[in-house]
């Protein structure tokens, strides 16, 4: 993996890593939440069929790019999602982390990957539930085509990106490329665990929204 750089005067850390790496990590460990209950009513929204895949990809128009800037809080309001951000990483195993579980309302930005609004793929991700309820992602399987997240990032900008795809994928089957893919855009990419859940093994899949940003302000 690349290093981590700073820049004193601009308060950058930058982390980059090609798609085949990012899908190396989630195809390796991609279940999220290993300790997620899945018990929870009929258990977490799942994306309707309607709302698979990412053909319309190249329909939507973007906005422009946006220079680097760490994200503080993202904000869906269709599933009344309005959570700070910490830094994700990789850990020991080689697995994409995820925010600490004791915390239900908190994103995970994966630094390896670029800043929501630069130009490329973002990657968002957090957890379902935690053994006490849902937690921050629980209804991210109901969200539709043309809904909108909104990320505040510490330049003062807020991204706002369009959905035009939601799936889920088996763990062991993940396509990172589809999913990882530069479309030569800014686009964002948010993942929690869904799909078959069992008490020995956890969620068996994830769902995955595909995000483009569409304005920023």
């Amino acid at each position: 993996m690349p290093q981590a750089k700073s820049a004193e005067g601009g308060g950058q850390m930058k982390r980059r890593a090609p798609w085949g790496v990012l899908a190396l990590v989630l195809l390796t460990g991609v279940a999220l939440i290993r300790n997620g209950s899945g018990e929870f009513d009929s258990g977490p929204p799942q994306p309707a069929s309607a709302d698979n895949g990412t053909t319309d990809a190249r329909e939507a128009k973007g906005g422009e790019p946006l220079p680097f800037s760490e994200p503080e809080r993202v904000r869906i309001d269709e599933i009344r999602v309005n959570a700070p951000f910490m830094p994700v990483g990789i850990d020991k195993n080689g697995w994409i982390e995820a925010p600490p579980p004791e915390d239900p309302n908190l994103a995970g930005w994966f630094t390896s990957a670029v800043t929501p609004g630069e130009n490329g793929t973002s990657v968002v991700v957090g957890h379902v539930d935690n053994r006490l309820g849902p937690a921050v992602f629980y209804g991210l399987g109901s969200l539709r085509k043309g809904n909108h997240i909104e990320i505040r990032r510490k330049d003062g900008i807020t991204a706002e990106f369009e959905v035009y795809g939601i799936d889920v994928f088996e763990k062991d089957d993940f396509p990172g490329e589809k999913v990882y893919g530069n479309r030569g855009a800014p686009e964002l990419r948010v993942i929690t665990c869904g799909g078959g859940y069992s008490r020995e093994s956890g969620y068996d899949g994830n769902v995955v929204v595909f995000a483009r940003m569409v304005d920023s302000r």
